[in-house]
């Protein structure tokens, strides 16, 4: 395993919050990403929201397809940087297991819901499923993951939270956000390379997929996105090598071309900030600022494309629509199971804490199976 000395090396992990005899065959990063690919809440990424609802189509991205995407691209710039591959997979494929049903829209309204009993984020919940309501093993709850995949997960955190993770795990992987708080901003405090890889390829993966899907759709079109100068460069290029190219191989031959533009910027402008920063080891680069990044000019790109989809792809009527919708849906499941625990599985409906266990049930489910149970409940059909 040829790393770099500021990699994540299996060896020098901190080790899981219960320890365990290393595995033969498997490192621990191996292990943690063969854990998460058999977890039950993995499986449910598949009938997941990323933009479009599960029953508009069966092409369009879902939290699955987008989870292995982003390992993909992830794995391909931890090769050449020299980062752990196995690391990033895990991370990748984990990040996004804590979502809810519907995509952001049925995040923002189980926040809503939560807003009297601790919020919900769902970075805080893809670590409650890996630490908590996963039940696979007979010696404890979750899948007892490595420290550093565990740190990867937790993307973002909020104080509150981060103080309750803290006095539960002094030392953990919520303490460098305690750190954020207290400290100055050169001093902020950032995870491993391979968790900052992930954060980069997550945007990279959902801004060219959605606008795939949004093309597919028929809500975004290649006339609108000649704006898009990060887009439109890589499509011009492609007809000057393919001039009677169009419509679906137009379209992916220029998404194709603009990943790997952003792939191999990457690569250039993280290996630039780290012969500058020098970090011997991986305590090393938790005390610099972040070091996975794009060049100015992409990351000036990527933030035009970024609210070219907000106002043209996210904020569509037809999106929106679905949308309130979908809040609907929970916000009627979450008053319903309130006010009946015994209508949830009764591992749910047992719990003292009822507000986060109805939040628990409601974000593991998927899609079909909330639209299904709320028409149970409430006699309503609002979607498929």
């Amino acid at each position: 395993m040829n790393l770099a000395p500021y990699a994540c090396h299996p060896t020098h992990s901190r080790g899981r919050r219960h320890p365990e005899p290393a595995a033969p065959t498997r490192t621990e990063f191996q292990r943690d990403r063969d854990r998460i690919v058999h977890s039950t809440a993995f499986r449910r990424l598949v009938y997941k929201t990323q933009v479009f609802l599960n029953h508009e189509g069966d092409l369009f991205r879902t939290r699955l397809t987008h989870s292995l995407e982003v390992a993909q691209l992830g794995r391909s710039i931890a090769r050449a940087l020299r980062l752990n591959e196995d690391l990033v997979e895990a991370i990748a494929l984990a990040h996004d297991l804590g979502h809810t049903p519907f995509g952001h829209a049925g995040q923002d309204a189980l926040n809503a819901c939560m807003a009297d009993h601790g919020g919900f984020e769902h970075n805080l919940q893809s670590l409650r499923v890996v630490d908590s309501l996963e039940e696979r093993y007979p010696l404890y709850n979750g899948l007892n993951l490595s420290f550093e995949t565990r740190e990867g997960i937790l993307k973002h955190c909020a104080p509150r939270n981060a103080r309750r993770l803290e006095a539960r795990e002094p030392g953990g992987v919520a303490q460098r956000f305690l750190a954020r708080n207290e400290a100055a901003a050169s001093h902020v405090l950032q995870p491993g390379l391979e968790a900052q890889l992930v954060n980069l390829a997550d945007e990279i993966a959902y801004n060219a997929h959605d606008i795939d899907d949004g093309v597919r759709s028929g809500l975004i079109t290649l006339t609108q996105l000649e704006d898009v100068p990060l887009f439109d460069d890589f499509r011009r290029q492609t007809l000057a090598d393919h001039p009677l190219l169009q419509g679906r191989r137009l379209l992916f031959e220029t998404i194709r071309r603009m990943l790997s533009a952003q792939v191999y910027d990457v690569i250039a402008a993280t290996r630039q900030a780290l012969d500058v920063a020098q970090p011997a080891d991986v305590a090393a680069v938790r005390g610099q600022a972040a070091l996975v990044q794009f060049s100015a000019p992409m990351r000036t790109q990527s933030q035009q494309l970024k609210r070219f989809l907000l106002q043209n792809l996210y904020r569509h009527a037809q999106v929106t629509q679905t949308t309130v919708q979908a809040q609907r849906i929970v916000h009627d499941l979450f008053a319903a199971y309130r006010a009946t625990p015994a209508e949830m599985k009764p591992a749910f409906a047992s719990q003292t804490n009822q507000p986060r266990a109805v939040a628990d049930y409601i974000a593991g489910m998927t899609d079909r199976f909330a639209a299904r149970e709320h028409e149970r409940l409430t006699g309503l059909r609002l979607l498929g």
